[in-house]
Protein backbone atom coordinates (compact mmCIF):
# COMPACT_ATOMS: atom_id res chain seq x y z
CA UNK A 1 0.00 0.00 0.00
CA UNK A 2 1.61 3.06 -0.99
CA UNK A 3 1.78 5.96 1.38
CA UNK A 4 -0.42 8.66 -0.33
CA UNK A 5 1.22 11.92 2.52
CA UNK A 6 4.67 10.70 1.52
CA UNK A 7 3.96 10.81 -2.20
CA UNK A 8 2.23 14.10 -2.06
CA UNK A 9 5.04 15.48 -0.23
CA UNK A 10 7.44 13.91 -2.85
CA UNK A 11 5.49 15.02 -5.67
CA UNK A 12 5.75 18.89 -4.28
CA UNK A 13 9.14 18.41 -3.41
CA UNK A 14 9.75 17.62 -7.02
CA UNK A 15 7.63 19.95 -8.89
CA UNK A 16 9.46 22.85 -6.76
CA UNK A 17 13.20 21.57 -7.40
CA UNK A 18 11.82 21.51 -11.40
CA UNK A 19 11.35 25.25 -11.37
CA UNK A 20 14.65 26.65 -12.01
CA UNK A 21 15.82 23.60 -14.60
CA UNK A 22 12.24 24.63 -16.75
CA UNK A 23 12.80 27.82 -16.90
CA UNK A 24 16.59 27.25 -17.89
CA UNK A 25 15.00 25.50 -20.90
CA UNK A 26 12.35 27.80 -21.29
CA UNK A 27 14.02 29.60 -24.30
CA UNK A 28 15.26 26.92 -26.40
CA UNK A 29 11.91 24.61 -26.15
CA UNK A 30 10.09 27.52 -27.38
CA UNK A 31 12.59 27.66 -29.96
CA UNK A 32 11.80 24.32 -30.47
CA UNK A 33 8.30 24.47 -30.44
CA UNK A 34 8.21 21.45 -28.41
CA UNK A 35 9.25 20.43 -25.10
CA UNK A 36 12.73 18.55 -24.73
CA UNK A 37 12.36 14.97 -23.98
CA UNK A 38 14.46 15.42 -20.65
CA UNK A 39 11.14 17.40 -19.64
CA UNK A 40 8.88 15.02 -20.65
CA UNK A 41 11.53 12.25 -18.83
CA UNK A 42 11.28 14.42 -15.88
CA UNK A 43 7.76 14.53 -16.04
CA UNK A 44 7.32 10.83 -15.78
CA UNK A 45 10.29 10.01 -13.61
CA UNK A 46 8.57 12.28 -10.93
CA UNK A 47 5.15 10.55 -11.59
CA UNK A 48 3.61 13.64 -12.25
CA UNK A 49 1.43 11.71 -14.96
CA UNK A 50 0.62 9.16 -12.60
CA UNK A 51 -1.15 11.34 -9.84
CA UNK A 52 -4.57 11.27 -11.19
CA UNK A 53 -3.99 7.11 -13.02
CA UNK A 54 -5.84 5.00 -11.81
CA UNK A 55 -4.03 2.74 -9.25
CA UNK A 56 -5.18 -0.86 -11.16
CA UNK A 57 -2.86 0.92 -13.46
CA UNK A 58 -0.09 1.78 -11.37
CA UNK A 59 -1.24 5.20 -10.57
CA UNK A 60 -1.22 7.41 -7.49
CA UNK A 61 -5.35 8.24 -7.28
CA UNK A 62 -4.48 11.05 -5.68
CA UNK A 63 -6.62 14.11 -5.55
CA UNK A 64 -7.43 17.20 -8.04
CA UNK A 65 -5.66 19.29 -5.66
CA UNK A 66 -2.61 17.62 -5.68
CA UNK A 67 -2.21 17.21 -9.48
CA UNK A 68 -3.50 21.27 -9.83
CA UNK A 69 -0.95 22.08 -7.44
CA UNK A 70 2.19 20.03 -9.04
CA UNK A 71 0.70 22.16 -12.21
CA UNK A 72 0.86 25.13 -11.13
CA UNK A 73 4.04 24.75 -9.62
CA UNK A 74 5.87 23.85 -12.45
CA UNK A 75 4.22 26.91 -14.30
CA UNK A 76 6.41 29.04 -12.39
CA UNK A 77 8.86 28.15 -14.21
CA UNK A 78 7.31 27.10 -18.15
CA UNK A 79 4.23 27.86 -18.23
CA UNK A 80 4.32 25.82 -21.74
CA UNK A 81 5.74 22.69 -19.90
CA UNK A 82 2.66 23.08 -17.48
CA UNK A 83 0.33 23.59 -19.91
CA UNK A 84 1.89 20.15 -21.58
CA UNK A 85 1.99 18.19 -18.02
CA UNK A 86 -2.33 19.68 -17.42
CA UNK A 87 -3.64 18.29 -20.75
CA UNK A 88 -1.75 14.87 -20.93
CA UNK A 89 -2.25 13.89 -17.06
CA UNK A 90 -5.68 14.33 -17.38
CA UNK A 91 -5.52 11.91 -20.07
CA UNK A 92 -4.68 9.13 -17.35
CA UNK A 93 -7.68 10.45 -15.45
CA UNK A 94 -10.05 10.50 -17.81
CA UNK A 95 -9.35 7.10 -19.47
CA UNK A 96 -10.21 5.56 -16.45
CA UNK A 97 -14.21 6.29 -17.36
CA UNK A 98 -13.59 4.51 -21.15
CA UNK A 99 -14.54 1.04 -21.43
CA UNK A 100 -12.10 -0.61 -19.17
CA UNK A 101 -10.60 -2.29 -22.73
CA UNK A 102 -9.92 0.91 -23.70
CA UNK A 103 -7.55 0.90 -20.81
CA UNK A 104 -6.47 -2.39 -21.99
CA UNK A 105 -5.43 -1.12 -25.39
CA UNK A 106 -3.31 1.68 -24.12
CA UNK A 107 -1.42 0.27 -21.11
CA UNK A 108 -1.61 -3.46 -21.06
CA UNK A 109 2.39 -3.18 -21.92
CA UNK A 110 2.90 -0.12 -20.52
CA UNK A 111 1.35 2.12 -18.42
CA UNK A 112 3.66 5.07 -19.22
CA UNK A 113 1.94 5.64 -22.77
CA UNK A 114 0.34 8.85 -23.20
CA UNK A 115 -2.42 10.26 -24.17
CA UNK A 116 -2.60 13.86 -26.46
CA UNK A 117 -6.40 15.46 -27.46
CA UNK A 118 -8.17 17.61 -29.06
CA UNK A 119 -11.97 17.92 -28.68
CA UNK A 120 -13.07 20.07 -31.25
CA UNK A 121 -15.95 18.63 -32.17
CA UNK A 122 -15.10 18.03 -35.97
CA UNK A 123 -15.12 14.46 -36.17
CA UNK A 124 -17.17 13.09 -39.53
CA UNK A 125 -18.75 10.01 -37.91
CA UNK A 126 -20.32 6.67 -39.80
CA UNK A 127 -21.55 3.79 -37.98
CA UNK A 128 -20.55 0.88 -39.09
CA UNK A 129 -20.74 -2.51 -37.03
CA UNK A 130 -18.96 -2.85 -33.86
CA UNK A 131 -18.21 1.13 -33.42
CA UNK A 132 -17.27 3.87 -35.94
CA UNK A 133 -15.69 5.34 -39.30
CA UNK A 134 -13.65 8.24 -38.37
CA UNK A 135 -12.26 11.11 -40.11
CA UNK A 136 -11.58 14.92 -39.48
CA UNK A 137 -8.62 17.67 -39.02
CA UNK A 138 -8.78 18.62 -35.44
CA UNK A 139 -6.40 21.51 -34.47
CA UNK A 140 -4.50 22.17 -30.82
CA UNK A 141 -3.24 18.83 -30.27
CA UNK A 142 -0.88 19.84 -27.16
CA UNK A 143 1.98 17.55 -26.44
CA UNK A 144 1.08 15.32 -29.57
CA UNK A 145 4.61 14.43 -30.47
CA UNK A 146 4.72 12.89 -27.17
CA UNK A 147 2.09 10.58 -27.31
CA UNK A 148 1.34 7.61 -28.42
CA UNK A 149 -2.74 8.03 -28.55
CA UNK A 150 -5.42 10.47 -29.11
CA UNK A 151 -8.84 11.82 -27.48
CA UNK A 152 -10.54 13.32 -30.43
CA UNK A 153 -14.00 14.87 -30.43
CA UNK A 154 -16.93 14.11 -32.87
CA UNK A 155 -20.82 14.07 -32.70
CA UNK A 156 -22.04 10.99 -33.31
CA UNK A 157 -25.33 10.71 -36.05
CA UNK A 158 -28.49 9.43 -34.00
CA UNK A 159 -28.88 6.02 -34.51
CA UNK A 160 -32.94 6.82 -35.34
CA UNK A 161 -34.33 9.11 -37.17
CA UNK A 162 -35.65 12.67 -34.56
CA UNK A 163 -32.96 11.68 -32.23
CA UNK A 164 -30.78 13.88 -30.68
CA UNK A 165 -26.76 13.96 -31.61
CA UNK A 166 -24.11 12.72 -29.02
CA UNK A 167 -21.32 13.82 -28.55
CA UNK A 168 -18.09 11.64 -28.36
CA UNK A 169 -14.76 10.98 -27.66
CA UNK A 170 -13.34 8.82 -29.62
CA UNK A 171 -9.68 6.91 -28.34
CA UNK A 172 -7.68 6.81 -31.39
CA UNK A 173 -4.09 4.61 -31.64
CA UNK A 174 -1.00 6.62 -33.23
CA UNK A 175 -0.68 4.65 -36.14
CA UNK A 176 -4.19 5.99 -37.61
CA UNK A 177 -3.65 9.23 -37.38
CA UNK A 178 -1.16 11.93 -38.93
CA UNK A 179 0.62 14.70 -36.19
CA UNK A 180 0.39 17.93 -39.07
CA UNK A 181 3.42 20.18 -37.65
CA UNK A 182 2.16 23.87 -37.62
CA UNK A 183 2.51 25.46 -34.22
CA UNK A 184 4.22 28.92 -35.31
CA UNK A 185 2.25 31.39 -32.55
CA UNK A 186 3.21 34.19 -30.06
CA UNK A 187 3.34 32.05 -26.54
CA UNK A 188 2.69 28.80 -25.65
CA UNK A 189 5.34 28.13 -28.18
CA UNK A 190 6.80 24.70 -26.11
CA UNK A 191 3.62 22.84 -26.14
CA UNK A 192 3.59 21.41 -29.75
CA UNK A 193 -0.13 21.58 -30.42
CA UNK A 194 -0.27 20.49 -33.61
CA UNK A 195 -2.90 19.50 -36.09
CA UNK A 196 -4.34 15.96 -36.24
CA UNK A 197 -5.42 14.11 -39.22
CA UNK A 198 -7.74 10.82 -39.52
CA UNK A 199 -8.71 9.84 -42.42
CA UNK A 200 -11.76 6.75 -42.44
CA UNK A 201 -9.89 4.86 -39.09
CA UNK A 202 -12.17 2.27 -37.27
CA UNK A 203 -12.80 2.97 -33.67
CA UNK A 204 -14.70 0.34 -31.55
CA UNK A 205 -17.51 1.47 -29.73
CA UNK A 206 -15.70 0.81 -26.42
CA UNK A 207 -13.13 3.07 -27.25
CA UNK A 208 -15.49 5.79 -27.33
CA UNK A 209 -16.53 7.90 -24.12
CA UNK A 210 -20.05 9.69 -24.30
CA UNK A 211 -20.16 13.20 -22.87
CA UNK A 212 -23.74 13.08 -21.12
CA UNK A 213 -21.88 9.76 -19.19
CA UNK A 214 -19.46 11.89 -17.84
CA UNK A 215 -21.78 14.66 -17.15
CA UNK A 216 -23.97 12.28 -15.07
CA UNK A 217 -20.93 11.09 -13.31
CA UNK A 218 -21.93 7.65 -14.23
CA UNK A 219 -19.29 5.93 -16.75
CA UNK A 220 -18.67 2.66 -18.10
CA UNK A 221 -15.04 2.82 -16.59
CA UNK A 222 -17.05 3.69 -12.87
CA UNK A 223 -17.42 -0.10 -12.94
CA UNK A 224 -14.05 -0.84 -12.28
CA UNK A 225 -12.08 2.28 -11.21
CA UNK A 226 -14.78 3.08 -8.27
CA UNK A 227 -12.89 5.41 -6.29
CA UNK A 228 -14.54 8.78 -5.84
CA UNK A 229 -12.35 10.94 -7.94
CA UNK A 230 -12.97 9.45 -10.98
CA UNK A 231 -17.07 10.63 -10.28
CA UNK A 232 -16.53 14.06 -10.61
CA UNK A 233 -17.87 15.60 -13.88
CA UNK A 234 -15.26 15.42 -16.44
CA UNK A 235 -16.36 18.99 -17.58
CA UNK A 236 -14.98 20.49 -14.87
CA UNK A 237 -11.61 18.21 -14.48
CA UNK A 238 -10.37 19.20 -17.97
CA UNK A 239 -11.13 22.95 -18.42
CA UNK A 240 -9.06 23.58 -15.05
CA UNK A 241 -6.14 21.71 -17.57
CA UNK A 242 -5.82 24.84 -19.67
CA UNK A 243 -6.52 27.15 -17.03
CA UNK A 244 -4.94 26.65 -13.39
CA UNK A 245 -1.29 26.67 -15.34
CA UNK A 246 -1.91 30.49 -16.07
CA UNK A 247 -1.90 30.93 -11.92
CA UNK A 248 1.62 29.39 -11.72
CA UNK A 249 2.90 31.19 -14.84
CA UNK A 250 1.55 34.68 -12.80
CA UNK A 251 3.16 33.66 -9.74
CA UNK A 252 6.65 33.11 -11.62
CA UNK A 253 6.33 36.71 -12.94
CA UNK A 254 5.31 37.98 -9.30
CA UNK A 255 8.38 36.11 -8.62
CA UNK A 256 10.69 37.44 -11.20
CA UNK A 257 9.04 41.21 -10.79
CA UNK A 258 10.08 41.63 -7.52
CA UNK A 259 13.89 40.24 -8.28
CA UNK A 260 13.64 42.90 -11.62
CA UNK A 261 12.68 45.35 -9.95
CA UNK A 262 13.63 45.63 -6.26
CA UNK A 263 16.94 47.43 -6.16
CA UNK A 264 16.06 48.99 -9.99
CA UNK A 265 17.08 52.51 -10.35
CA UNK A 266 14.60 53.92 -13.60
CA UNK A 267 17.45 55.23 -16.44
CA UNK A 268 15.26 58.52 -17.18
CA UNK A 269 13.99 59.61 -14.13
CA UNK A 270 17.01 58.02 -11.42
CA UNK A 271 13.90 56.75 -9.52
CA UNK A 272 13.80 53.36 -7.34
CA UNK A 273 11.33 51.16 -8.99
CA UNK A 274 10.64 50.05 -5.52
CA UNK A 275 9.32 53.05 -4.45
CA UNK A 276 7.00 53.61 -7.48
CA UNK A 277 3.21 53.41 -6.40
CA UNK A 278 2.27 51.72 -9.86
CA UNK A 279 4.86 49.38 -9.39
CA UNK A 280 3.72 48.36 -5.77
CA UNK A 281 -0.01 48.52 -6.92
CA UNK A 282 0.13 46.19 -9.93
CA UNK A 283 2.58 43.84 -7.56
CA UNK A 284 -0.10 43.92 -5.13
CA UNK A 285 -2.71 43.15 -7.74
CA UNK A 286 -0.76 40.27 -8.82
CA UNK A 287 -0.03 38.77 -5.49
CA UNK A 288 -3.92 38.65 -5.00
CA UNK A 289 -5.09 37.69 -8.15
CA UNK A 290 -3.31 34.39 -7.51
CA UNK A 291 -4.46 34.54 -4.19
CA UNK A 292 -7.89 34.53 -4.73
CA UNK A 293 -7.49 32.35 -7.93
CA UNK A 294 -5.64 29.36 -5.97
CA UNK A 295 -8.09 29.65 -3.30
CA UNK A 296 -11.46 29.74 -5.49
CA UNK A 297 -10.18 26.52 -7.13
CA UNK A 298 -9.46 24.37 -4.44
CA UNK A 299 -12.49 25.19 -3.04
CA UNK A 300 -14.72 24.12 -5.57
CA UNK A 301 -12.40 20.45 -5.77
CA UNK A 302 -13.40 20.03 -2.20
CA UNK A 303 -16.88 20.65 -3.00
CA UNK A 304 -17.17 18.30 -5.93
CA UNK A 305 -15.29 15.80 -4.01
CA UNK A 306 -17.43 15.76 -1.06
CA UNK A 307 -20.36 15.77 -3.03
CA UNK A 308 -18.83 12.67 -5.00
CA UNK A 309 -17.64 10.66 -2.09
CA UNK A 310 -21.02 11.05 -0.73
CA UNK A 311 -22.89 10.43 -3.43
CA UNK A 312 -25.03 13.47 -3.56
CA UNK A 313 -25.52 15.06 -7.03
CA UNK A 314 -23.96 18.42 -7.59
CA UNK A 315 -26.57 20.87 -8.19
CA UNK A 316 -26.41 22.52 -12.00
CA UNK A 317 -26.26 25.90 -10.37
CA UNK A 318 -23.21 24.96 -8.88
CA UNK A 319 -21.87 23.41 -12.00
CA UNK A 320 -22.57 26.79 -14.01
CA UNK A 321 -21.01 28.46 -11.21
CA UNK A 322 -17.74 26.58 -10.82
CA UNK A 323 -17.45 26.29 -14.52
CA UNK A 324 -17.47 30.34 -14.91
CA UNK A 325 -15.15 30.21 -12.00
CA UNK A 326 -12.35 28.40 -13.99
CA UNK A 327 -13.52 30.39 -17.25
CA UNK A 328 -12.64 33.64 -15.41
CA UNK A 329 -8.80 32.49 -14.00
CA UNK A 330 -7.00 33.05 -17.48
CA UNK A 331 -8.63 36.72 -17.69
CA UNK A 332 -7.82 38.01 -14.04
CA UNK A 333 -4.24 36.63 -14.73
CA UNK A 334 -3.96 38.37 -18.23
CA UNK A 335 -4.63 41.40 -17.00
CA UNK A 336 -2.16 41.15 -13.67
CA UNK A 337 0.60 40.09 -16.06
CA UNK A 338 -0.21 43.03 -18.32
CA UNK A 339 0.02 45.40 -15.14
CA UNK A 340 3.46 43.90 -14.34
CA UNK A 341 4.77 44.30 -17.51
CA UNK A 342 3.98 47.65 -18.14
CA UNK A 343 5.69 48.71 -14.89
CA UNK A 344 8.68 46.74 -14.89
CA UNK A 345 10.65 49.15 -17.75
CA UNK A 346 11.28 49.14 -21.40
CA UNK A 347 13.71 46.03 -21.45
CA UNK A 348 10.25 44.14 -21.13
CA UNK A 349 9.44 44.43 -24.81
CA UNK A 350 11.86 41.93 -25.21
CA UNK A 351 11.03 38.39 -26.05
CA UNK A 352 13.97 37.30 -23.93
CA UNK A 353 12.66 38.50 -20.74
CA UNK A 354 11.28 36.28 -18.52
CA UNK A 355 7.93 38.84 -17.79
CA UNK A 356 7.33 39.09 -21.57
CA UNK A 357 7.52 35.34 -21.82
CA UNK A 358 4.85 34.69 -18.78
CA UNK A 359 2.75 37.61 -20.59
CA UNK A 360 2.64 36.29 -24.19
CA UNK A 361 1.84 32.61 -22.72
CA UNK A 362 -0.87 33.85 -20.83
CA UNK A 363 -2.51 35.57 -22.91
CA UNK A 364 -1.97 32.88 -25.51
CA UNK A 365 -3.98 30.33 -22.99
CA UNK A 366 -6.43 32.90 -22.59
CA UNK A 367 -7.32 32.62 -26.03
CA UNK A 368 -8.18 29.15 -25.38
CA UNK A 369 -12.19 28.43 -25.78
CA UNK A 370 -12.61 27.01 -21.98
CA UNK A 371 -11.08 30.79 -20.91
CA UNK A 372 -13.35 33.13 -22.51
CA UNK A 373 -15.70 34.17 -19.83
CA UNK A 374 -18.22 36.01 -21.45
CA UNK A 375 -20.31 33.13 -22.30
CA UNK A 376 -20.32 31.12 -19.26
CA UNK A 377 -21.29 34.80 -17.51
CA UNK A 378 -24.41 34.75 -20.04
CA UNK A 379 -25.03 31.23 -18.90
CA UNK A 380 -24.52 31.93 -15.07
CA UNK A 381 -26.43 34.75 -15.14
CA UNK A 382 -29.55 33.37 -17.34
CA UNK A 383 -29.61 30.09 -14.84
CA UNK A 384 -29.49 31.99 -11.86
CA UNK A 385 -32.86 33.72 -13.29
CA UNK A 386 -34.41 30.67 -13.83
CA UNK A 387 -33.65 30.25 -17.15
CA UNK A 388 -32.35 26.56 -18.73
CA UNK A 389 -28.34 26.13 -18.79
CA UNK A 390 -27.32 26.32 -22.43
CA UNK A 391 -23.88 24.43 -21.78
CA UNK A 392 -23.84 21.20 -20.42
CA UNK A 393 -19.68 20.41 -20.43
CA UNK A 394 -19.65 21.00 -16.96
Amino acid sequence: MLDQDLIRQRLRQRARELVPTLRERAAQAAQNGQLPEETIRDFHDAGFFRILQPARWDGYELEPRDFFDVQMTLAEGCMSSAWVLGVVAIHNWQLALFDDRAAQDVWAEDSSVLISSSYMPVGKVERVDGGFRLSGRWGFSSGSKHCQWAFLGAMVPPAEAGGAPDYRTFLVPRSDYQILDNWNVMGLEATGSHDVLVENAFVPEYRTHRSIDGFMQNSPGNAVNTAPLFRLPFGQIFVRAVSSSAIGALQGAVDLFIEHNRARVGVNDGRKMGTDPAAQNALASAMVCVDECKTVLLRNFDLMLQRAQSGAPLEMSERVKMRYDSALVADKCAKAAAELMFNSGASTIFKSHPINRAFRDIHTGRAHVANNPAKYAWNLGGVSMGLDSTDFFL
